[in-house]
């Protein structure tokens, strides 16, 4: 029964990765040359560090089929590329195939994802396909841009073997009318009293919304963070009547505007913050919580999210996230049934 069930779960996930190969467009193959260079350095994730000297890669392919047989360790791989026109706005991905065993990949010097975990900890994911956000605003159109892959492989072949790798961009996500995306208070840990908007978060830390967590300074943290957001929306919007996107969140969530609840995925337990809650495909499910008429003010609105997560990667990881009118929404989603709804419906066929 175990391994008919683990088939049919290997079957489902396919599945997913099938449906979302079918909703994005690429704008520029990047397999072929890459740079690589045994070591472990982190200035190589400086887009100004010159690798002109590193040895030259096919990618994707073994490192120990090419330039570095029988070595495992850590490894640095860079690629150089011209970002293409007309990207400003767009919902960008990047995807860089399947890793053996461990990646931290960085773009323009800046940390945008990880996947498996690195040692002392290691865990493998070699046969996981990586894809990672970008902002638009990351690269640079008409200018020089480099992507940095930190490779930590354990054993037998290593480095980027296989797999999608490109710039890929999603065609038709559903487009706030106010965008919510930049910088967010964040801080670690929990507390009820910072749902108030009241609440002063001053001395909070800065983040970007969308992006893991882990890439900007809390790397390794398990558990519950919050952020909280200040802004006005435009005039046109506030007495609309309104969706709050909030993108995708690893793993559950809680989210309040304005002190009130607005909506959550999946269920915090009393005290340790609800990890036996979790079933698995929360961090995949598209955040979109209607909104009460009136709650969004005509001046300061304060938002606030609280985040459970449970393994590796955490936090508001990617887009869209703001405001958007229910119309707007209405039309795109019968178009666009998520894929993640099919892994949660053969979940429940599985496990229930």
């Amino acid at each position: 029964m175990r391994k008919i069930a683990g088939g049919i779960l290997v079957l489902a996930v396919m599945i997913v990765v099938q449906a979302n190969a079918q909703h994005v467009e690429r704008l520029m193959d990047l397999s072929g040359e890459w740079r690589i260079e045994a070591g472990d350095n982190m200035r190589w994730a400086d887009p100004a560090f010159d690798d002109a000297g590193w040895d030259k890669i096919q990618v994707p392919g073994y490192w120990e089929d090419q330039v570095l047989p029988g070595y495992d360790g850590y490894a640095w791989y860079r690629r150089h590329f011209r970002a293409p026109g007309k990207i400003d706005g767009r919902f960008l991905l990047l995807r860089v195939g399947e890793i053996d065993d461990v990646d931290e990949v960085y773009v323009n010097g800046r940390f945008v994802g990880f996947t498996g975990i690195l040692p002392p900890a290691f865990a493998t994911a070699y046969n996981t396909q990586r894809e990672y956000q970008i902002p638009a605003w990351l690269l640079h159109q008409g200018e020089d841009n480099v992507i940095s892959v930190r490779v930590y492989d354990d054993g037998l072949g290593g480095g980027i073997w296989r797999g999608d790798v490109g710039l890929y961009m999603v065609p038709d996500p559903p487009c706030p009318d106010f965008s919510l995306d930049g910088l967010w208070k964040f801080r670690t840990g929990d507390s009820a009293r910072w749902s108030d908007p009241a609440w002063d978060d001053s001395r909070w830390e800065n983040v970007y919304v969308p992006a893991y967590w882990e890439t900007q300074g809390h790397k390794g943290y398990d558990g519950i963070g919050w952020y909280r957001l200040h802004f006005q929306a435009p005039s046109n919007l506030v007495k609309g009547r309104l969706i709050m996107l909030l993108g995708q969140i690893d793993d559950i969530d809680e989210s309040y505007l304005n002190g009130q609840k607005i909506g959550h995925t999946g269920t915090f337990s009393v005290g340790d913050g609800g990890g036996k809650y979790v079933r698995g495909d929360e961090y995949a499910q598209l955040r979109a919580y209607s909104l009460p008429s009136g709650l969004v003010k005509d001046g300061e609105n304060v938002l606030a999210v609280r985040v459970l997560d449970t393994h590796w990667q955490g936090g508001i990881y990617r887009g869209p996230v703001g405001l958007i009118k229910r119309e707007t929404y209405a039309r795109w989603r019968p178009a666009n049934r998520s894929a993640k709804s099919t892994f949660r419906d053969l979940w429940d066929i599985i496990f229930r």
